[in-house]
C-alpha cells in the first residue's frame, strides 16, 4: 500500500516494537478509517479533529506502546462522536481492538466534579478498575489528556483551572505509579501552568536563565566526559543534559526558601550506556575528572526508588566549580524511567498478551511484572462493589509514597510510606502475618508497629502455634492487604465463637 501522508509516515516511523507487515497494515486500516469517520468535524483550534487523534497515537508510539494500542488511540473518539458503533469498530478491527476503545469510551464519560469528594473517588474507584482490566486503556487516556493539556489554550478560561485541576489530582499520580516520567512531567507542567500561572511564569524565567547561564558548563563537562570515556574504550550510546520540569522544580525551591543555587540538579547530565558494569566504570571516571559533593551519590540500581527507576545520580563540582548531577543508566533504565510500564511492550513485544487470563496465567509473566495491578484486582474481588472499602485501600496504599523493604534473602518488598512489621508479613504471605511474634530491622529487634524505613532488611520471627491476629493490629498497618486479612480472621474466628 502506497502511504502518500506525511501523518501517517511519521506515525509509523515512531513506532518503537517491531513492524511487521501485519502490524503496519493494522495502524494504516485505523488511520484510514478514523480519519473518515471524523471528516468535517474540527476542533475549538480550528484544526480537524482529527489531529487529536494521530497526535494521541503519535505518544502510544513514542512511549512504545503496539499496533493495536495504537490503532485504538487512533480510534478512541470514533464511537463516541461519530455515527459509527463499537460494534463497528469489533467488526472491522477484531475483539482486542473492539475491547480497547470501548474502555477508553468509558473513562471518558468520567469527569471530575469540584464540589463533592464522593465524585472523585467514584471518579478514581472506575478509572482503576479499567486498569485493573486492562492496562492499555489508561495509557491511552493518558495520552488522550496529554494533548488535550497541550492545547488547552483554546478553551474557554473559566473551563481550564477545572480540566488543569482534574489533571493534577487524577492524570498526574496515575502517570506518576506506572512509571512514566515522560507524560507525568509534561501533564504536571501544564497543570501548574493554568493551576497558578503566576508561580509558573516566575519558576520558568529563574530556570531558562540559569539553565542558559550555565549551558557553556553543561556542555564543557558533556566533551570532556566524552574524551576521557572514549580514551577508556567504552561505548556511550547517548550524552546529553536536560533541565527539571517546572513542577517539581517550584516543590525544590519551597523547601530551599526559592534559591535556585540549593538546587542541585536543575543542570544535569544524562549518559546512557550498554550494561550496567558499564554504570559502575562511567561513575568512576566522572568521579575522577570532577570532584563529588559529599553524600550526594545515589546508587538507584542497586537499591530502586519504590516505582522501579534505576540509576546512578552523583552531584559533582563541574568546570569552574559549577554543581550539576550526572545521571547514570542503561537504556533499559531509560526507557522504563521515560515510559514506565509502557517500555514493558519494547522489551516483551514477542510474548503472546493475553490480557483477560492474565490473572489466571501469571506464570508467563516475571515475578514483578504489573504486581500493583494484580493488587488492585484482588482489592477489587475483596471489596466488590463496596466503594467505600475500595477507595479506603487507594486511600491508605496508593498515594503514599513508596519504600523497599529487604527480606533476608534479598527479595524487595514494595509498601507505603509508614508501613510496619505486620503490613510487610501480610505482604509475603498471610500465614506468616497470621503467626508473627517478633521483627528486626537490619538485626535489631522492633516493635511491630514500627514505621520501616526505606532499604531497611526486615526479619519476621514467627510462631508455630495457631494464633489469631490482635485486634490492635488494625490501628496501626497501613496497607488494605494486611487490613483485609487481619479482618478476614477476626470475623471467621467471631463466626465460629
Amino acid at each position: 500500500m502506497m502511504i502518500a501522508k506525511p501523518a501517517l509516515k511519521n506515525l509509523l516511523n515512531s513506532v518503537k516494537v517491531p513492524l511487521t507487515p501485519q502490524r503496519k497494515d493494522l495502524i494504516v486500516k485505523a488511520f484510514e478509517f478514523a480519519e473518515k469517520a471524523h471528516q468535517g468535524q474540527k476542533r475549538r483550534s480550528g484544526e480537524d479533529y482529527f489531529t487529536h487523534c494521530i497526535a494521541t497515537a503519535q505518544i502510544l508510539a513514542g512511549i512504545g506502546m503496539g499496533s493495536k494500542t495504537i490503532s485504538a488511540g487512533l480510534l478512541h473518539d470514533v464511537p463516541e462522536d461519530t455515527p459509527i458503533t463499537l460494534a463497528e469498530i469489533k467488526k472491522e478491527f477484531g475483539q482486542e481492538v473492539h475491547d480497547l476503545v470501548e474502555g477508553i469510551t468509558k473513562l471518558g464519560k468520567i469527569k471530575l466534579r469540584e464540589t463533592k469528594e464522593e465524585y472523585l473517588l467514584e471518579n478514581l474507584r472506575k478509572m482503576f478498575l479499567a486498569m485493573a482490566a486492562d492496562i492499555r486503556v489508561v495509557i491511552i487516556k493518558l495520552a488522550d489528556r496529554l494533548h488535550n493539556m497541550r492545547t488547552l489554550e483554546f478553551n474557554p478560561p473559566e473551563k481550564r483551572p477545572n480540566i488543569a485541576r482534574e489533571t493534577m489530582e487524577i492524570f498526574v499520580p496515575i502517570a506518576d505509579r506506572l512509571g512514566i516520567g515522560e507524560i507525568k512531567a509534561e501533564l504536571e507542567d501544564l497543570s501548574f501552568k493554568y493551576l497558578d500561572p503566576k508561580n509558573y511564569e516566575m519558576v520558568k524565567k529563574l530556570r531558562d536563565d540559569y539553565y542558559k547561564e550555565g549551558e557553556q558548563f553543561k556542555n564543557q563537562a558533556i566533551k570532556e566526559l566524552e574524551k576521557e570515556i572514549k580514551n577508556r574504550g567504552i561505548k556511550v550510546l547517548r550524552i546529553y543534559g536536560r533541565a527539571k520540569n517546572l513542577r517539581s522544580l517550584f516543590l525544590k525551591l519551597e523547601k530551599k526558601e526559592m534559591d535556585i543555587g540549593r538546587i542541585y540538579d536543575l543542570i544535569a547530565i544524562r549518559i546512557i550506556v550498554p550494561n550496567v558494569s558499564d554504570c559502575y566504570e562511567i561513575l568512576g571516571i566522572v568521579h575522577k575528572i570532577y570532584r563529588p559533593m559529599v553524600g550526594r551519590i545515589k546508587d538507584y540500581i542497586s537499591l530502586p526508588k519504590p516505582n522501579g527507576y534505576q540509576s546512578i545520580h552523583t552531584t559533582i563540582f563541574g568546570p569552574q566549580g559549577r554543581i550539576m548531577e550526572v545521571q547514570i543508566r542503561t537504556q533499559k533504565m531509560h526507557d522504563e524511567s521515560e515510559f514506565g510500564i509502557a517500555s514493558h511492550w519494547i522489551y516483551n513485544e514477542n510474548k503472546r498478551r493475553d490480557w483477560k487470563n492474565y490473572f489466571r496465567k501469571q506464570e508467563t509473566y516475571s515475578e514483578n511484572e504489573l504486581v500493583w495491578i494484580k493488587q488492585l484486582h484482588e482489592w477489587q474481588s475483596e471489596v466488590g462493589k463496596d466503594n467505600k472499602a475500595f477507595l479506603e485501600g487507594l486511600k491508605i496504599d496508593f498515594f503514599k509514597n513508596r519504600i523497599f523493604a529487604i527480606t533476608p534473602k534479598g527479595d524487595a518488598i514494595d509498601l507505603p510510606e509508614e508501613a510496619t512489621p505486620i503490613d510487610f508479613a501480610y505482604a509475603i504471605h498471610s500465614e506468616i502475618g497470621d503467626s508473627i511474634s517478633s521483627a528486626k530491622a537490619d538485626g535489631k529487634m522492633i516493635p511491630l508497629d514500627y514505621q520501616i524505613k526505606n532499604g531497611q532488611m526486615i526479619e519476621i520471627m514467627t510462631t508455630k502455634e495457631k494464633k489469631l491476629p490482635n485486634r490492635k493490629w488494625l490501628e496501626f498497618v497501613k496497607t488494605s492487604n494486611a487490613r483485609a486479612h487481619i479482618k478476614r480472621q477476626l470475623k471467621r474466628n467471631d463466626e465460629i465463637i
